[in-house]
């Protein structure tokens, strides 16, 4: 069995979104946005993340709102669905999520609690990097 993992950076382009699932568990879910490219060549592509288990259903969903910077790894995945609108079936990239960073934070006073390994969700704590204002999120 060959598993294939994708690290990417971004930021959240939408506050995360718990579901539960009717036997149990859930799936906490966001879309993140990552910049390829320079210049006048730069675009953004949009993918969706999904983090399961005991994870998705603790504090973490507080921290992961629009315009978090983070950095994700875990195994990426094509989802088909129909467009309610037209029929047409489209597809999405999705990355089951392993590991999540908290890189930067748009909102400076929001400090995260670290986890009882004494980082915050991956980084030192106290370490959560502080942006320039001027970025467009």
């Amino acid at each position: 069995m060959s598993l294939n993992i994708l690290t990417v950076t971004g930021r959240i382009g939408r506050d995360a979104e718990y579901r539960s699932f009717p036997n149990g568990g859930g799936v906490l879910s966001f879309s993140l946005a990552i910049n390829t490219g320079y210049g006048d060549k730069q675009k953004t592509m949009w993918l969706r993340a999904n983090i399961f288990g005991k994870r998705a259903e603790g504090g973490l969903r507080n921290y992961l709102v629009k315009g978090q910077e983070v950095a994700v790894s875990g195994e990426l995945s094509e989802n088909e669905f129909t467009d309610k609108n037209t029929g047409e079936t489209k597809k999405t990239l999705e990355i089951n999520v392993n590991n999540i960073e908290l890189i930067g934070s748009k909102n400076t006073s929001a400090q995260p609690a670290p986890n009882n390994t004494g980082h915050v969700y991956g980084t030192p704590q106290g370490g959560v990097d502080q942006i320039n204002d001027d970025l467009p999120f």
